[in-house]
């Protein structure tokens, strides 16, 4: 139990030594580039003139203040839960009966993430939408990334996040809450509903895998039954495992090995990301910067360099998760999931482990859906909770 002498919340704001950032641009110009097969796209990975171009952007076109003074725009503060610092956005909504609201990151994400939404969920009227429901917003840092810096002890899982963020929100005096999330956030919002349930107005999340997708193999009978949509998302799903999850194997088995080369390197963490970037964003874009901005992409690499938090950020999400065993079990919370063009939820397998009430289908947007479609993303977390919050008026 955390000792009542660390429920202080202390106002933080961030200021990244210049020295850091010097170094960063040293290490950049001093980077020791590899060779590349002639003819080759990003089928083997992120190449090499590519990468190069997008250093030299980072070393002499990005501003890293700018992105700060915006992210410090919004009221930020720590507190210690659990031993953990954690830190946290805390915009609250000018209308008087607004709802608390948790938004949750995944990886390779941050609350970079959630700069296009703060000020549509918070503040409706003020972006044109006066019917629209207002929310206080709560977006913690998750532990081990970014500000909340680097998990202490092992165990950080994503259902004690859950209770950690719970307890957040009982911390900031909030009885009833909702709780969004993408990524890992979709764990662990659906988590907050099997740990603090009574306290829970309801949980959207988008990008969701686990306890939303098939778990093992499908029998032909069922397979048999599959519509046009749901084939093409379990295409997808087994194309990844296929093709796409070499970072997954490595985060979740052997995550310290790969951090010393992260935490050294900004051209190799630049990689790492930002080949995340290019692959689950929409498949219609040619370049990760189609779908968002060069300057919001270097935003939140430049989270993970300065807090050194890419091997605890890769601890939490991924070997944690396949070592903890909490697998998912069925939540009475009011559940709402939107699928975005990538995503490969199946409403058929989310309703074995979650109460789903609201399920919308996107053409568009893919993975990191708040920074890549923001509106949709808004309309559609409004759509859920609107009438979870019209009951209980």
């Amino acid at each position: 139990m955390t000792s009542p002498t660390t429920h202080k919340i202390e106002e933080f704001r961030i200021n990244i030594p210049q020295a850091d950032l010097d170094d960063l641009a040293d290490r950049l110009a001093r980077t020791r580039w590899p060779a590349s097969l002639p003819g080759t796209g990003w089928d083997r990975g992120v190449p090499v003139g590519y990468l190069r171009e997008l250093a030299a952007y980072w070393r002499h076109g990005f501003d890293w203040r700018a992105a700060e003074a915006r992210l410090n725009s919004y009221p930020q503060y720590t507190t210690e839960i659990d031993s953990q610092k954690i830190h946290f956005l805390h915009v609250r909504s000018p209308e008087p009966n607004a709802t608390p609201l948790l938004l949750i990151h995944g990886w390779p994400g941050s609350i970079v993430e959630f700069l296009h939404v703060i000020g549509p969920l918070s503040d409706p009227r003020g972006h044109g939408d006066p019917d629209a429901p207002a929310f206080d917003l709560v977006i913690p840092s998750l532990p081990g990334f970014g500000f909340s810096g680097p998990v202490t002890e092992p165990g950080w899982n994503s259902r004690r996040i859950a209770a950690a963020f719970a307890e957040l929100m009982r911390r900031l005096g909030y009885a009833r809450y909702g709780a969004q999330g993408g990524d890992f956030g979709a764990f662990v919002a659906p988590d907050i509903g099997r740990v603090d349930a009574e306290h829970l107005v309801g949980v959207h999340v988008n990008a969701a895998t686990m306890g939303f997708v098939p778990f093992g193999d499908i029998p032909e009978a069922e397979l048999a039954t599959f519509t046009p949509t749901e084939k093409e998302r379990l295409q997808r799903m087994q194309n990844y495992l296929t093709e796409g999850n070499g970072y997954f194997q490595i985060q979740s088995t052997r995550p310290q090995t790969l951090s010393y080369g992260l935490t050294d390197s900004p051209a190799g963490q630049l990689a790492w990301i930002v080949e995340k970037f290019k692959e689950w964003t929409n498949s219609g874009h040619t370049l990760p910067e189609d779908a968002i901005s060069r300057d919001e992409i270097l935003t939140d690499v430049s989270v993970y360099w300065f807090t050194g938090t890419a091997g605890s950020a890769a601890n939490v999400t991924y070997y944690e998760s396949m070592h903890s065993g909490d697998w998912p079990y069925l939540s009475g919370v009011p559940t709402g999931v939107a699928v975005f063009a990538e995503d490969i939820a199946i409403r058929r397998y989310a309703e074995q482990a979650n109460n789903i009430v609201h399920w919308s289908d996107f053409e568009t947007g893919g993975h990191f859906a708040a920074l890549e479609t923001p509106d949709l993303l808004v309309q559609d977390v409004r759509a859920f909770f609107a009438p979870l919050l019209a009951s209980r008026s």
